[in-house]
């Protein structure tokens, strides 16, 4: 036992001997190869396995290797080394700063530089950001991760687009927009472009960077690249996501118990009831009967909102050789609605391809071809939300029932009847560039690029007699096309030269873009067959009638930049372009759009050498003048309408002036922007962002000519003039703004990883100045406020049974809506109104976390807007006399004294209810829990067996959860009502007010599963 015991422990001891031989201790120090300074927190880790240890606060380490080692040295900001070790047991590495993130190039107009030599403020998208959120459209892919850019979706509709604003918005009537350039070629259909498709993605923000586009981007540039070929071996990509869509947030209306109260409240108000017993008074024999026999009614918009799919596929393929190098692209988007009726098809294909004739010349092809085919509905939620939820929507043989209610609401469900509604759009677009690029002699380049852009567009609308639309009317039928062709040529002579420490770079531009629009529409009543549609209305007998209308414009322009750069240290931009476009009077067609751009890299300079915990740092600012002519073509003439006119019994054609009058005047509104950012990085890029402060004033003069660039303003002119309005160049509008954007390496280890972006910005803009230096209180435009405000009474409660006495010196009673008496004259006048709120958020603020752990990766999306106030429909649907259903309020009663909404009254409908307007206005600041999405690397080692490169595979949730004051509502659904009219509370009640945060079409959560795989 002894022996074995002995054998046993000796054997141990020999195997420990034998791995001691095995290994050796090695010493070492990591420095910073431009300093030489040692480099704390470097990980060293001997390749293939898990031992590895990290440098001291000197940059020392010291490790027990085995023999033949290699060390994989690996820092933040640095390049990582591989070193083999051999018999060594002291090493000095010295590891180089990784330049790619300053080396990266940015495109800006018309060519592109450096990262680090950008003297402009100007946001580059990492196309991985744009993978991360899959969306039809790519910029809502991007919402919350630009700083200054503001992207919003403007309903939960298939394909619904996105409101995007750059720094607020300059104008009053015209376009707020900002341009969007896609392969050098201006595109206003962004969302046909594939986000699989997408190279790289730039938005130029202020006028140094835009100015090279004139007025075009005067509301800042989106650049988008999309992808090209490589030499070498062909590659081939599939992306695929399919998910479930729900609205989780909609709030719901009273039931029947909350309509058969509210209705007797209506109606013990005036006397006419007083208790059950009375219920044959007021409620129908059908109603009543529900009532009696204890029926709860039923949930109407409950019948509507459904689960919805949206799915998309994608198949990319590129290669090529040293020549010719191709990329083609095939992609199926579908979406099918949370309405019924309601769904989307588009197909794209895309096919880029580049030439090289020679080592001087090349040629190229960008070409996409997309085709729509949606079928949209009519919303039937606003009369789900106020019919009568005593009625059945379907008989005993479970028929739709047109007219429930005794007749007085038609069934909204009558829509989704077969053969009763049809509302079908086919688009086909062709976007196609070409160009030549030759290089004339080193540093000397010419690039001609032409673009085509065709759009034939059809719309078809058949309206049954039992449809919401026609009520009981004949059935109605419409036809309409919309044919559009743009092109461009643009020239680009480009020049650069290096000398010594100097660089120079000289940019010339010539530039012709026409806009050509054919429009037609054909409409008919009293169809015969309801199977023809609309595709025979030669066949209806009513109401027969055809119009057309074509449109045509052109831009011509000329341009200039000169950049110049001192050891990557002194930065200039110079830059001059001059635009004619004929929209305008003439005389003003041509305006000169001259920019100045300065930027110190002050990390070059000596006296930053010995700071280290600095890795970048670049002082940036400009000004520039940037105009805007986007307003409809022949505004400065005077065009004439047909009017129905007859002599007796015989029809004679008769001819007015249009409701805008020309102006022979009209110039271009010009606008001056001045900015200063700073450039930052720190700890070897482990931390960096940028800030950015500016201020544009639009509505400036013309600082060659002196004459007026004011704002393109709709003038209301007075009912004796004949006519409506005018556009004119009157009134001036500022912004002003702050932008902070951070990232940060929080963790960055071989197997685990955290990164962290934030965003933040805030834009207050003002109307300077108006066309009689007064407010314009129709329009709801107010000097020193937003361009979108809420004018109205100030709600302060409601008048409670104590205060009669006093409520009777103003004309009311307990239980009605109490404002505000802003001038304390002892009564309530037009003049107590003021400015509650805006409709535009005091800012912005997004915040992403992005973790991988090995193979795995998890992605949280924040998004926040905070200040906007909203006009709630919801609480529009509010009906005092019971006759309709309403939403769920805390109303006043004797019983109830609540200061939150009035009284029902039987005898006062919400169209005669004074201040009935004021009841709407809510806070609409709200925290959204973008997008959340777990992702899984299969390991290369298991995908070379099926010849892939990669594959991944994740689940993602978008719109998860909203934090807000307004209980089952996702604010963002009111970003569609920032464009339009402001509210002024002229009238005490309205339908449909303006400036609405509507109920239609919410936006939906959106759970999907998808794969990327690479071969």
């Amino acid at each position: 036992m002894r022996k074995s015991l002995l054998m046993v422990l000796l054997s141990l001891w020999m195997g420990t001997q034998a791995m001691a031989q095995q290994n050796h201790p090695i010493t070492g120090r990591v420095l910073d190869a431009a300093t030489g300074d040692g480099l704390p927190g470097v990980t060293v880790v001997v390749k293939n396995t898990t031992i590895g240890t990290g440098t001291d606060g000197t940059g020392n380490f010291s490790l027990s290797v085995p023999d033949n080692a290699t060390l994989v040295l690996s820092y933040v900001g640095y390049i990582t080394e591989t070193i083999s070790v051999g018999d060594k047991t002291t090493l000095s590495v010295k590891l180089k700063t990784d330049q790619k993130a300053l080396d990266e190039v940015v495109v800006i107009g018309y060519g592109e530089v450096k990262k680090s030599d950008v003297t402009g403020s100007i946001v580059s998208v990492n196309p991985e950001d744009i993978k991360k959120t899959p969306s039809a459209n790519v910029m809502e892919s991007l919402q919350g991760r630009l700083p200054g850019v503001d992207i919003t979706r403007s309903s939960g509709a298939t394909g619904a687009g996105v409101n995007v604003t750059v720094r607020g918005n300059r104008s009053l009537t015209a376009n707020n927009g900002p341009l969007f350039v896609v392969d050098g070629v201006q595109y206003t259909s962004i969302q046909d472009i594939n986000p699989n498709d997408i190279q790289s993605m730039e938005v130029l923000k202020d006028a140094a960077s835009t100015a090279i586009y004139g007025s075009r981007g005067a509301n800042g540039v989106i650049i988008v690249t999309t992808k090209r070929g490589a030499a070498g071996k062909t590659r081939v990509s599939v992306n695929s996501y399919i998910g479930q869509t729900e609205a989780i947030y909609y709030p719901h209306v009273n039931d029947g118990t909350g309509y058969i109260a509210q209705k007797r409240e209506a109606n013990r108000t005036t006397g006419l009831w007083s208790s059950p017993a009375d219920d044959a008074k007021i409620f129908t024999p059908a109603d009543a009967a529900t009532i009696a026999a204890g029926g709860t009614g039923y949930n109407w918009p409950s019948l509507f909102l459904k689960k919805g799919t949206q799915q998309e596929h994608q198949v990319g393929v590129s290669g090529g050789s040293e020549k010719t190098k191709f990329y083609t692209s095939f992609d199926f988007y579908n979406e099918q609605g949370i309405l019924r009726m309601d769904n989307l098809n588009r197909y794209s294909l895309r096919f880029n391809i580049d030439q090289a004739i020679n080592d001087k010349v090349k040629i190229g092809l960008q070409n996409q071809l997309t085709y729509f085919n949606q079928n949209a509905r009519r919303d039937p939620l606003n009369i789900a939300n106020k019919i009568d939820p005593l009625g059945a929507p379907y008989d005993e043989n479970g028929n739709v029932v047109v007219f429930p209610n005794n007749g007085k609401d038609i069934n909204p469900l009558s829509d989704e009847v077969a053969g009763n509604y049809q509302n079908n759009a086919r688009t086909t677009r062709t976007f196609t560039t070409a160009y030549v690029d030759y290089q004339i002699v080193p540093g000397l380049s010419l690039r001609s690029n032409l673009g085509l852009t065709l759009s034939n567009s059809r719309t078809g609308i058949y309206l049954g007699s039992n449809t919401v639309d026609r009520a009981g009317s004949v059935p109605l039928s419409s036809y309409g096309t919309q044919y559009d062709t743009n092109w461009s040529w643009e020239n680009i002579l480009n020049y650069t030269k290096t000398f010594g420490d100097h660089s120079l770079t000289v940019t010339g531009i010539t530039s012709l873009l026409t806009f050509n629009t054919e429009t037609s529409r054909a409409q008919g009543a009293n169809q015969l067959l309801a199977s023809q549609l609309y595709y025979a209305l030669g066949n209806a007998s009513q109401q027969l009638g055809i119009n057309s209308a074509y449109q045509n414009s052109k831009l011509i322009s000329f341009a200039g930049r000169v950049q110049y750069n001192y050891k990557s240290r002194y930065l200039v931009t110079l830059t001059g372009r001059e635009d004619g476009s004929s929209k305008l009077a003439a005389g003003n067609k041509w305006a000169f759009f001259p920019s100045a751009a300065v930027a110190w890299r002050i990390i070059e300079e000596d006296f930053m050498k010995d700071i280290s915990v600095l890795s970048d740092l670049k002082l940036r600012t400009s000004y520039g003048i940037a105009g805007n002519y986007d307003i409809p073509p022949y505004s400065s003439q005077s065009v004439l309408t047909r009017i129905p006119f007859g002599y007796g019994e015989t029809s004679a054609p008769g001819y007015a002036f249009s409701s805008r009058i020309g102006n022979n005047a009209l110039g271009w509104e010009l606008s001056g922007t001045a900015n200063i950012g700073l450039d930052f990085a720190f700890l070897q890029n482990r931390l960096s962002g940028s800030v950015d402060v500016y201020q544009t004033n639009a509505g400036i003069k013309n600082w060659i000519t002196g004459e007026e660039g004011g704002l393109l303003l709709n003038r209301f002119l007075p009912m004796t003039s004949g006519v409506g309005y005018i556009t004119q160049n009157i009134g001036k509008t500022q912004n002003r703004g702050i932008e902070l954007g951070l990232n940060a390496r929080v963790i960055d280890k071989q197997d685990f990883k955290w990164n962290v972006q934030a965003s933040w910005f805030k834009n207050q803009e003002k109307i300077v100045s108006l066309a009689t230096e007064a407010n314009d209180i129709a329009n709801g435009w107010f000097i020193g406020s937003p361009t979108r405000v809420f004018y109205d009474y100030e709600k302060i409660g409601i008048w409670q049974t104590a205060e009669a006495d006093l409520a009777k010196t103003f004309g009311q009673k307990p239980g009605q809506i109490k404002v505000k008496d802003q001038d304390g004259d002892g009564k309530i006048t037009p003049a107590d109104r003021k400015i509650l709120g805006s409709a535009l958020p005091k800012w912005n603020a997004s915040f992403s976390n992005d973790f991988s752990y090995k193979g795995f990766d998890l992605s949280l999306q924040w998004f926040a807007r905070y200040g906007q106030m909203l006009n709630y429909e919801y609480n529009q649907i509010f009906d005092p006399q019971g006759i309709e259903n309403s939403s769920k309020q805390d109303y006043w009663t004797p019983e109830n004294p609540t200061n939150s909404y009035p009284r029902p009254d039987a005898s006062v409908s919400k169209s005669s209810m004074q201040y009935f307007s004021t009841l709407s206005y809510r806070d609409g600041s709200y925290l959204k829990l973008r997008a959340v999405t777990l992702g899984y690397n299969i390991p290369a080692a298991f995908l070379q067996k099926f010849s892939m490169s990669s594959v991944r595979v994740y689940v993602q949730g978008k719109n998860l959860a909203t934090f807000s004051h307004i209980k089952d509502y996702d604010p963002e659904r009111a970003a569609a009502a920032v464009a339009g009219p402001p509210s002024t509370g002229l009238t005490n009640a309205s339908a449909a007010p303006s400036n609405t945060a509507a109920l239609s079409n919410p936006i939906p959560r959106v759970l999907t599963a998808g794969i990327n795989i690479n071969f």
